[in-house]
């Protein structure tokens, strides 16, 4: 499948799209795009972002870019883009964990009317674990579920433990990668490890097709913990380093700075629950954090360990 699909899913929910010569854009909120498919690394010109702020009358960009770029924030992307994954190359615990769900559950495709109404209570669940569960709405979830119904290359699976539906997924191959979009479960499942095996099975299941390469499941969050992205290490996905960049606006810019990243941090703490300021606190630490020389910049705890200065690829 090509970005055109993913892109006319985006305007089902109400998303307004841009088509550059570099990239796709979508709004993540007013005035503010993200590029896309967010496997993309891209490193566009002036002039096109120029464009895109007197054209489109817009403030703010986001996008993942090759880490020989001069301006960026460090950060990465959760992939796996070996030539095949088992069970064998996990860690022992996760191994335990996948093989004690499959004992009493099943991991299958389900469908989309599925996904949008069993799945909103367990994308709940997982929204209250990560401290984030007024950050999205089951009206949001039900149109993001549904709007993917009819279109190729989308796809939703789960785990059913008897008659119930205990984790679930949305994804979608574009090129030779499938990204899991969204991932959820129950919470009263977890321990049973319905997690594990739901991203097991469909990794293993997904490198098997004809002109898939790569999965993709996931870069680093603006605002979710990063114990979301710890788990996805478990399950044998690696951290490819890039850059993140934030780009604003040239005559707003200026109002970007230190002092009000201050500002929103402190707005952050007294409305924890608020994903908008949330969001703003991200972009703007990862637009500061882009302009400071790598060796300067804070690397996130996934990338230390690796003792390697980041290289495109």
């Amino acid at each position: 499948m090509n970005p055109d699909v993913f892109a006319g899913w985006l305007r089902l929910q109400g998303h307004t799209i841009i088509r550059t010569a570099d990239s796709y854009w979508c709004d993540q909120g007013p005035r503010v795009y993200q590029a896309f498919p967010y496997h993309w690394l891209i490193d566009p010109p002036l002039a096109e972002t120029a464009e895109l702020f007197a054209r489109h009358g817009v403030v703010g960009l986001r996008y993942s870019t090759p880490v020989h770029t001069p301006e960026g924030v460090t950060s990465y992307h959760v992939v796996y883009d070996e030539k095949a994954y088992s069970l064998d190359q996990l860690p022992k615990k996760a191994r335990y964990d996948v093989r004690k769900a499959l004992k009493s559950a099943r991991v299958e495709p389900i469908s989309f009317a599925r996904l949008a109404d069993e799945g909103w209570r367990l994308r709940y669940d997982t929204l209250m674990r990560q401290g984030r569960e007024k950050a999205e709405t089951a009206a949001w979830w039900r149109k993001l579920c549904l709007s993917a119904e009819s279109l190729p290359g989308f796809e939703a699976w789960g785990v059913t433990v008897g008659t119930e539906l205990a984790a679930s997924l949305l994804a979608f191959t574009c090129d030779d990668c499938c990204s899991i979009l969204y991932q959820q479960s129950s919470t009263a499942h977890l321990s049973l490890g319905v997690n594990n095996a739901l991203a097991a099975v469909f990794t293993q299941e997904a490198l098997q097709r004809d002109g898939v390469t790569r999965m993709f499941y996931g870069l680093h969050s603006l605002d979710a913990p990063t114990s979301v992205d710890e788990f996805k290490f478990r399950m044998g996905y690696t951290a490819k380093p890039v850059r993140q960049r934030v780009v604003f606006h040239p005559r707003l810019a200026p109002f970007f700075n230190p002092a009000t990243h201050a500002v929103v941090k402190r707005l952050k703490g007294w409305w924890p629950d608020n994903a908008t300021v949330a969001k703003t606190e991200g972009m703007l630490r990862f637009y500061l954090e882009g302009k400071r020389p790598l060796a300067e910049q804070t690397w996130p705890d996934v990338l230390r360990p690796l003792h390697i200065e980041p290289t495109d690829g």
